[in-house]
């Protein structure tokens, strides 16, 4: 008798659909049905209006330069924690997931009292004229903020796995550090960076309690999308909020979808190579 590698299998798959079901597909799919009872004259004139599209370049544009700052900050962050020992690194490294354990509306308070006019880090900053509480740089930062756990958690487990043999081999070649970065662990690096990426991505177009704080929320300026389709809810338009959401699901899709092929395109190069 053929011995299965999982006992209980079907039931436990049986409970893994159904959670995935409950959880994931059921909301997503009432979200797609509801945008669908729209006819595409009228989704069409609702996720294009001049409000909508400037809440998606507000969202898109600062999630764009959060992810930006993140990717080189969040894996020199990782790098630190591995390659480094120094006081105060567990306090650092559980620090790192607090975005995660925080409540994103508290985040968003705590970021507008430091920020603003009068605060830690504003006063400073108003004082050689920028200004970042109720502005798109406000909502860069709680972006940032929010999803930088992402790209350091996916980058510092492979940075714990690199063997250094490689390392050592290059450096015997007489590559310099910095060859040594950008044509070594660079590329070993490359799918997790990308799945980081991604991930910090679509976190910042879907962050919402840590924005409406420090964003200062004015239509055409600072007001996100996420915002938008609340305020379709309250006004218990739901189907004008489902299309504005709907547009911020198709990207998110759209952005994971991309970098999962391009994560295979680059496993399979460095399985080459």
């Amino acid at each position: 008798m053929k011995r299965r590698v999982l006992p209980g299998l079907p039931l436990t798959l049986g409970i893994t659909l159904l959670y995935v079901g409950l959880i994931v597909v059921l909301p997503l799919g009432a979200l797609i049905y509801k945008a669908g009872t729209l006819g595409f004259a009228d989704y069409w004139r609702i996720v294009s209006s001049e409000r909508a599209v400037a809440s998606y370049r507000v969202t898109a544009g600062s999630a764009a330069v959060a992810t930006v700052f993140n990717l080189v900050f969040g894996l020199a962050l990782a790098w630190v924690l591995v390659r480094y020992r120094f006081p105060g690194k567990r306090l650092v490294d559980a620090i790192v997931d607090l975005p995660f354990a925080l409540p994103t509306a508290v985040a968003g308070i705590a970021l507008t009292t430091l920020f603003a006019a009068n605060g830690w880090f504003g006063a400073p900053l108003a004082a050689i004229g920028i200004s970042v509480a109720y502005t798109p740089l406000g909502i860069m930062v709680a972006m940032a903020f929010t999803s930088l756990p992402f790209i350091v958690r996916t980058v510092q487990p492979v940075l714990e796995d690199l063997d250094p043999a490689l390392e050592e081999a290059a450096q015997s070649l007489g590559g310099s550090d910095w060859t040594i970065f950008r044509k070594v662990i660079l590329p070993l690096l490359a799918p997790a960076l990308m799945a980081g990426v991604s991930l910090s991505f679509a976190r910042s177009l879907g962050e919402f309690g840590a924005i409406i704080f420090i964003a200062g929320n004015q239509p055409m300026q600072t007001e996100i999308t996420a915002l938008l389709t609340f305020i379709r809810l309250e006004e218990y338009d739901y189907q004008a909020a489902a299309a504005v959401a709907s547009v911020l699901l198709l990207t998110a899709f759209v952005m994971l979808a991309v970098t999962n092929l391009l994560q295979a395109r680059a496993l399979r190069y460095t399985q080459r190579s």
